[in-house]
């Protein structure tokens, strides 16, 4: 596993993927089928995981989270960067700053919280973390109001900030007030687009965000992959061509469950066995299998 500093180089050097945790029927992690996963990605050439959302670290037992940062770290290949959430809760996050002291990792990703909070307040709480984790922490903002980008700026001036992942979805990602804010005070060098393929033509080229994370890339790595080097190319006609290869999985996730149609997709894809979805969640209907596994299909044969 990589451990040194991360840069903006090292953002733009790789699709960010976003992989989904395989569990065992017990609902344990599967060490397994999660290093066939990692492997794959990895073959594909992307160097860095983020586990998040995907992963559903937002309903991880307190008990499994230190197995889980030690199994990561063990498992990625040497020149490969993971980059583990804590959160959404206060003292959730607070807990798992002692844990995440402990390893190696460079950075820590904040998982975002829908309401009981305020953009003054997250401010504070991503202070917290970082003077408790020792170590700046990746930014991950989803929805408003949750900070501000004039929060976002003290927290990047004070030098508590590894990267920020920009992910509020928008009808028209060109037409972004916010994200326009955000670039015009804090470097787009340390900003990557959050909501995979779909909006990351406009998020780089428009914007000037570093790089993308995506989901679908544990399906198809070398293509998300060829896509971020068309974009960094400004080859804008294969970049859209590969775009809308992804397309119809992506639309799938969004109209199901992101998470869930990406676990799914993942066992579809004869990739590795996800197993169960940790309960708040619950397996696709055997009608969204069905389309989930024809989108795979297409995907693979692209």
């Amino acid at each position: 596993m990589q451990t040194t500093e991360i840069t903006s180089e090292r953002l733009a050097s790789s699709i960010i993927a976003v992989p989904p945790l395989a569990r065992n029927e017990d609902l344990s992690l599967n060490a397994e089928e999660n290093f066939k996963i990692i492997r794959h990605i990895e073959a594909g050439g992307v160097s860095t995981l983020l586990y998040g959302g995907n992963a559903n670290l937002y309903h991880v037992r307190p008990s499994e989270y230190m197995p889980l940062l030690e199994f990561l770290a063990e498992a990625a290949g040497e020149d490969t960067l993971v980059v583990p959430s804590a959160g959404p809760a206060y003292g959730t996050m607070m807990d798992q700053a002692k844990a995440l002291k402990e390893t190696q990792f460079p950075t820590a990703m904040v998982l975002p919280s829908r309401g009981m909070t305020t953009p003054d307040g997250v401010e504070t709480g991503i202070r917290h973390f970082v003077e408790a984790m020792g170590k700046p922490a990746v930014l991950y903002i989803k929805d408003l109001p949750y900070i501000e980008p004039e929060n976002v700026r003290q927290l990047v001036d004070d030098g508590l900030i590894s990267w920020i992942k920009y992910a509020i979805v928008r009808d028209s990602p060109g037409d972004d007030p916010y994200l326009r804010r955000l670039v015009n005070l804090v470097d787009p060098q340390m900003i990557v687009s959050g909501i995979g393929e779909q909006p990351a033509i406009i998020h780089l080229r428009d914007f000037g965000l570093m790089g993308f994370t995506s989901g679908c890339v544990c399906v198809r790595p070398d293509l998300s992959m060829k896509m971020l080097k068309a974009i960094q190319a400004e080859d804008w006609h294969t970049a859209e061509e590969i775009r809308a290869i992804f397309r119809p999985l992506e639309d799938h996730r969004n109209a199901v469950s992101p998470v869930r149609v990406l676990h799914e997709a993942v066992s579809l894809a004869g990739i590795a066995k996800t197993g169960p979805h940790l309960p708040l969640f619950s397996s696709l209907t055997s009608i969204q299998e069905e389309k989930v596994s024809e989108a795979v299909k297409d995907l693979l044969a692209a």
